[in-house]
């Protein structure tokens, strides 16, 4: 097994005031957006929280509290993002794995959440933070008969299931938390209606981008739509372009710098 990389925050950092002029749309739920708001006003820009999606608690949280410990014995056990593990270690605070386990994060926040709680020996992918990045571990490579557990919520990472299905794993699916469609509040619908361009759209997730085309009226997801997008992966910008978006920047990583990273590079194209 590669020898884990620690979490790391050494990414280039953006220069106080590069965001100032802009409105930065944050679309992730609205329980996980504020450190992200907080600093793209501390780089100057009008942060926007319009959240695609919404968290709770898991379908059944007994059932998931037996399969969280069940799985500190399993081959893998795999969390899909930082929000998985804060939900799993909710149900189980004091949640450890087996010398033996090999535990891995799809990225780096999710690691550095991992190490938050005790567990600093997760691996994860370093050059693409996705399913497919972390499918291609080595570990991850031969799991014929290995019992995997995937940690996450319904409907999410079906590529990731399948495959290591396809790789012959008994995966055991664990449901610690749920994504539902957003409520809207009117004061978000307002701010989005007044706010002054350039307007950046930061984006994690197909199903976010689904619920705000669905929740939002027309003429204002036709104006995030004008606007500037930046997406964690290629695959949410062939989402995104399906949903009429046309000016796409695929950015390193879900991680916060490396998306504020992409909008800071756009908004200086903009200034040219």
């Amino acid at each position: 097994m590669p020898k884990p990389t620690p979490p790391s925050d050494s990414r280039p950092r953006s220069d106080t005031g590069s965001l100032a002029g802009a409105s930065v749309v944050v679309t992730r739920p609205a329980a996980t957006a504020a450190a992200l708001k907080q600093r793209i006003r501390r780089l100057g820009g009008t942060a926007l929280g319009l959240p695609g999606l919404a968290l709770r608690v898991g379908p059944d949280a007994s059932a998931a509290k037996r399969a969280l410990a069940a799985a500190r014995s399993a081959d893998v056990a795999i969390f899909v993002s930082p929000i998985a593990v804060r939900f799993a270690f909710a149900l189980r605070p004091n949640l450890r794995f087996g010398r033996d386990t090999i535990v891995c994060a799809v990225g780096a926040a999710t690691a550095r959440a991992l190490k938050r709680r005790g567990i600093a020996r997760a691996i994860w992918p370093t050059d693409r933070q996705d399913s497919e990045g972390l499918l291609a571990l080595a570990p991850l490579r031969n799991l014929r008969g290995s019992r995997v557990a995937l940690i996450g919520a319904p409907g999410g990472r079906e590529l990731l299931a399948q495959t290591l299905r396809a790789r012959h794993a008994r995966v055991e699916l664990i449901h610690v938390y749920q994504r539902v469609a957003p409520s809207l509040s009117r004061r978000q619908l307002d701010e989005l209606e007044r706010s002054v361009t350039p307007l950046i759209t930061l984006l994690t997730s197909a199903e976010a981008l689904a619920n705000l085309r669905a929740t939002l009226p027309l003429r204002l997801f036709a104006r995030l739509a004008a606007g500037d997008l930046i997406v964690s992966s290629e695959r949410l910008a062939a989402a995104a372009r399906a949903s009429l978006f046309a000016r796409i920047h695929i950015a390193g990583s879900p991680d916060s710098a490396d998306l504020l990273q992409a909008a800071v590079a756009t908004l200086t194209r903009h200034r040219l």
